[in-house]
């Protein structure tokens, strides 16, 4: 049952109410340092970007590297990404770092205790990753 404030987004002219709106889509990247790969997740963190995540999990998991996965721009992240998350300690010959976790993403790793695998970094110096083929020039 709907009523006149009760409007659907795909009706024609119609946006949703303030602050509901559907999400920013989930997106994974793979950036292979000269040291360690760096996984930079963003926006929602579910079941619609699980063949990109078991992507990446293989990608780095066949550098070799520590993995680094920077969570920064995560806005949503459901069992998937946990799922994500442990797979990752679980494959990695490193303990993996998970940097710069916004609140919703700390709760689930208390919740779901995925927190003890990993080691979560508060801040992160983007000054130590070094993507391969660049050259540092901070010095």
């Amino acid at each position: 049952m709907r009523d006149g404030s009760n409007r659907t987004p795909d009706e024609p002219g119609q946006q949703p109410p303030a602050g509901l709106s559907d999400g920013e889509p989930g997106a994974v990247h793979v950036i292979v340092g000269t040291e360690s790969t760096r996984i930079v997740l963003s926006g929602e963190v579910d079941a619609d970007l699980g063949p990109e995540l078991q992507e990446a999990t293989a990608e780095a998991e066949q550098v070799g590297l520590p993995i680094e996965v920077d969570a920064h721009h995560v806005t949503f992240m459901d069992s998937s990404g946990v799922a994500f998350l442990a797979r990752l300690s679980i494959r990695s010959q490193h303990r993996v770092k998970l940097l710069r976790v916004p609140p919703t993403v700390r709760f689930l790793l208390e919740v779901t205790r995925i927190g003890e695998l990993l080691d979560v970094v508060e801040g992160d110096d983007d000054r130590s990753f070094q993507p391969v083929g660049e050259t540092d020039t901070t010095s």
